[in-house]
């Protein structure tokens, strides 16, 4: 997600922080997740960041409402799972979703979900050991590619015709996951959309400057 807003606006100044030491957040209890993104938010405030990017999904999920109480005058841009666009564009009515437990488990995901379930069937897959290869700097070879096929392939053999990417991470394994789907299924990352949305937030803040 990062490489994408550097992408649309190379010239912003950006301070990056991974929590590392914590990861992954995905099988964290919500309390944690919501403690330590306080903490990261905080450090980010406190050194003049005009937008707080959430760039986690499970974080999202468990923190992002109590962090826009704690600072109400400071944007935060959340992840949520593109469950949205990939059920308009879906052919097949059938849509995957990998993601990590704490994801799955937030309320922005619950939320969206039942709003298009009606329209799609969603089959849900946990895939906490893709952060795990990512974190290592694995992002292809034998061990990787069986990992992803395990993950794919059923959701492939239910039908699915778009497979969203719900976490910050997944995307590192994309040319993996193209790989093994061959043109079966597109594959959804947000990156893009979320990019967007940060260049458009920064740009309200600095006209109300």
């Amino acid at each position: 997600m990062l490489d994408a807003f550097r992408r649309l606006c190379p010239d912003e100044p950006t301070i990056y922080v991974a929590d590392t030491a914590h990861c992954p957040y995905g099988n964290r209890p919500p309390e944690e997740v919501t403690r330590l993104s306080g903490k990261i938010a905080a450090d980010l405030i406190a050194r003049g960041c005009d937008v707080v990017v959430v760039a986690c999904n499970t974080a999202t999920a468990a923190a992002i409402d109590t962090l826009r109480a704690m600072w109400p005058k400071v944007p935060f841009v959340g992840m949520e799972p593109a469950i949205k666009p990939a059920a308009l564009c879906s052919r097949t009515g059938v849509v995957g979703v990998l993601a990590t437990r704490g994801t799955f488990r937030g309320r922005l995901y619950r939320n969206t979900s039942a709003h298009v379930a009606g329209g799609v069937k969603i089959i849900e897959c946990v895939a906490d050991e893709f952060v795990a290869f990512v974190e290592r700097g694995e992002t292809d070879g034998p061990a990787v590619e069986a990992a992803v096929r395990a993950r794919m392939e059923p959701i492939i053999a239910a039908g699915a015709d778009r497979i969203v990417l719900g976490c910050t991470h997944f995307p590192h394994l994309k040319p993996v996951m193209e790989r093994i789907v061959a043109g079966r299924a597109e594959i959804i990352d947000p990156s893009d959309a979320v990019a967007r949305r940060i260049r458009d937030v920064l740009k309200k803040v600095k006209g109300e400057r």
